[in-house]
């Protein structure tokens, strides 16, 4: 009979034992920190920040919400959210130390360090109280979680009744077509620019492999109904390679 230690996951491609995932994963991103927001410009061509603003518009923050944003690095949601709010405060979650200690440096420099708290942790098991957040966003991260099912019943845990879940992430493109040409540039030109940019070309292969292995939209969706969320919808952003996933705690 199996157990949990003899389940597997994926690592972009591979095939590994669920307990390694994160600490690969938290290898991965140590390798990139200091690099990370300037190897997603250019390898988005800068569309990553669209797509960010985006976010913002769906989700429409105000002053005075408490935000959760897990899996968020070096802080790009964060600092998006608090300005459109105007007030309130955000508690960034992250795996991995070293983006934390890039996104801390990033929110000084700002002036913005009063409003924003940093926090080593697991999406799977979060280190806060039922009822804790009015918000919970998790960007370009949940692909990367071991078991985001898991996950996502964390976020319904921590948010106030009334609360909203947002998810950005990696897609699928609607043709055959336009997904055949978009792989060829992430497969040929995304761990080219790792290895020059940040030294790794290690890292973005699996970044692309591990997008190719995340849900659709649509599998995605019923994976946040299945979690507890209501009124959950999506928004594809440039045809599909990224999407926009939206659920409310009632």
């Amino acid at each position: 009979m199996s157990n949990q230690s003899d389940k597997t996951t994926h690592f972009g491609f591979e095939n590994v034992p669920e307990s390694e995932k994160a600490g690969r994963v938290q290898g991965v991103f140590s390798s990139v920190a200091s690099k990370y927001d300037v190897m997603n410009d250019v390898m988005s061509a800068g569309i990553h920040r669209v797509w960010k603003d985006a976010m913002m518009d769906w989700l429409a923050p105000y002053g005075g919400q408490r935000l959760l944003d897990v899996a968020g690095g070096t802080g790009d949601i964060a600092f998006r959210f608090l300005k459109r709010a105007g007030s309130g405060d955000a508690t960034v979650l992250d795996l991995t130390e070293s983006m934390l200690t890039e996104g801390r440096n990033r929110a000084e420099a700002a002036q913005m360090g009063n409003q924003l708290a940093w926090v080593v942790g697991d999406a799977m098991a979060l280190p806060f109280e039922d009822n804790s957040f009015d918000v919970y966003t998790i960007s370009f991260g949940i692909r990367n979680v071991t078991r985001p099912e898991q996950a996502l019943r964390e976020a319904f845990r921590v948010l106030r009744p009334g609360g909203r879940l947002m998810v950005l992430e990696f897609s699928q493109l609607p043709t055959p077509a336009l997904q055949w040409i978009y792989d060829k540039y992430s497969f040929n030109m995304i761990p080219t620019m790792g290895k020059m940019i940040t030294g790794d070309r290690d890292s973005y292969q699996y970044l692309v492999e591990s997008i190719r292995k995340f849900p659709d939209q649509d599998h995605f969706l019923s994976m946040i109904q299945h979690s507890g969320f209501e009124q959950a919808k999506y928004r594809n952003l440039s045809l599909g390679i990224a999407c926009l996933h939206s659920g409310w705690k009632l």
